[in-house]
């Protein structure tokens, strides 16, 4: 399609902040009236100013190119093998999939400690027909489609307590802890290690399950979370549904469509959400403590708002890990803000790192990336990492180093990807090798050991065959798909 032109960037721009501005005025009034009069008739009023901002925003792009196009999934073809480690917690890790003869070339294993089970090298699944649909309990009948139509493993999610599987058609498994609902499956148990589906009405292009909520991306840009909705001491409104409610079921965030907005990626903190749109607009919503949501206050929001300090910087990116964030923009700066106890931010130690430690609006991480050009970013619990036009990974927090390392050790080869986790880094070349660091006693190295290391070290466990295309990095467990060699 054609590039919008700059006047239709700024009609756009305009168009998304009128709607911004109405829709939230009548959310608020429908607030007030709702809580006095009980009576409909703010929010009917409101809806349709709105559906005249949308019609009138439609025909002012439609005039020059089309809008930005909803999120798609993350990867088109079905992986060759998935592989997963680390500690398997209530059933993050399908331990009924793993195939012992699975990982080449070492010598760990899997190990039992009280109720959790450490798998601490890579071990592949078994995703033959019939393997995947009996694990899943998929009602879909394979026995007469060709292989084509049959039900395939295409994308896997790590959270920090969960895991999700989405199929070939776009249709999402969870399994996991569900101590508030997160895993989106109803009114059920505590926890679940058989997966259950979650219905949604479009395919499913990204999913993030935090340590108290998750949030579901469709294909079409629509947001659904589920979850701990928050509390008077934590905080609420990380849902972004405008109140403090807790649903068990996935609820479709109604804001961003009332803000006539789409979602391209979103990231679930501890009680904060940070959603980027496909404008490049970040916004968050949840507790405001530490400065979590970016807008200088420490006020809880109830709706998804904007970040207004880096509101026209084009954002490609956001990461964010337990309660701080972090957003790439198109001319390769990375912005920080939130929590800061462990370094986190990369600000240095200019700043007191304490427990109190925050930067409450989007910070410059500068150092070392000052002058480079940022391509990649990714935010563990407490630490983060980013990867440079050249290939170099740095990485910072974890009360370890205060602003961006360079890691001297991967300057042999070419960096092209990152994920973190809790107290771990990933790290993937251009030829599809796996490196990781940081501390293994979860197993999540790969690295057939439970020792820390401070340099990144080769995941020995993939056959030399395939290379690596996507990894995921939980709290406590890994999963990576690969592809054939060429």
């Amino acid at each position: 399609p054609a590039q919008p032109t700059q006047t239709t960037k700024m009609i756009a721009t305009t168009v998304r902040s009128a709607t911004r501005i109405v829709s939230q005025y009548g959310r608020r009034s429908a607030l007030l009236s709702s809580k006095s009069i009980n009576d409909k008739s703010a929010v009917s009023s409101s809806c349709c100013s709105i559906s005249a901002i949308r019609c009138f925003s439609s025909a002012a792009l439609n005039n020059d190119a089309a809008s930005s196009p909803p999120p798609q999934s993350t990867q088109t073809s079905t992986p060759h093998n998935v592989y997963m480690w680390g500690t398997s917690k209530q059933g993050t890790i399908p331990l009924s999939l793993l195939q012992e003869g699975g990982a080449s070339a070492s010598s760990g294993g899997m190990f039992s400690t009280g109720n959790e089970k450490i798998v601490n090298h890579p071990m592949s699944l078994n995703l033959d027909q019939g393997a995947l649909t009996s694990f899943l309990g998929d009602d879909n009948d394979d026995s007469n489609t060709n292989d084509d139509d049959a039900t395939k493993l295409q994308q896997i999610f790590c959270g920090a307590t969960g895991t999700a599987m989405v199929l070939n058609d776009g249709r999402c498994f969870v399994f996991g802890s569900n101590k508030n609902g997160e895993l989106g499956i109803g009114e059920g148990p505590k926890s679940t290690e058989t997966p259950v589906h979650v219905p949604l009405p479009d395919p499913v292009a990204k999913v993030s399950l935090g340590p108290n909520f998750s949030a579901f991306l469709t294909t079409t840009g629509d947001l659904y979370t589920c979850g701990y909705g928050g509390s008077a001491v934590n905080g609420m409104g990380c849902l972004g549904h405008g109140n403090m409610e807790s649903y068990q079921s996935p609820k479709l965030v109604n804001s961003l469509v009332e803000d006539g907005c789409y979602a391209s990626d979103v990231h679930c903190g501890e009680y904060s959400m940070t959603v980027l749109t496909t404008e490049g607009e970040v916004l968050t919503c949840g507790t405001g403590s530490f400065g979590r949501l970016g807008n200088m206050e420490t006020l809880d929001q109830l709706y998804l708002e904007p970040v207004e300090m880096i509101a026209g910087d084009d954002v490609v990116q956001i990461a964010s890990g337990f309660a701080f964030s972090l957003a790439l923009n198109k001319g390769g700066i990375v912005h920080a803000w939130g929590k800061n106890n462990e370094g986190q931010l990369g600000a240095g130690v200019g700043l007191a790192v304490d427990v109190y430690a925050m930067e409450s609006l989007p910070t410059p991480i500068e150092g070392l990336l000052e002058g480079r050009k940022v391509t990649r970013i990714a935010a563990g619990h407490s630490h983060a990492a980013a990867v440079t036009s050249t290939g170099e990974l740095f990485t910072w927090g974890m009360h370890m180093d205060h602003e961006p390392k360079l890691e001297n050790s991967l300057l042999h080869t070419k960096i092209v990807d990152v994920a973190c986790g809790q107290n771990y880094t990933l790290a993937l070349d251009q030829e599809g090798r796996l490196y990781s660091l940081g501390k293994g006693k979860t197993g999540v190295l790969g690295l057939a050991s439970t020792k820390m290391t401070t340099q990144p070290i080769l995941v020995e466990g993939i056959p030399a065959g395939e290379k690596v295309v996507t990894m995921s990095a939980g709290w406590t467990h890994v999963a990576c798909t690969t592809a054939l060699s060429e």
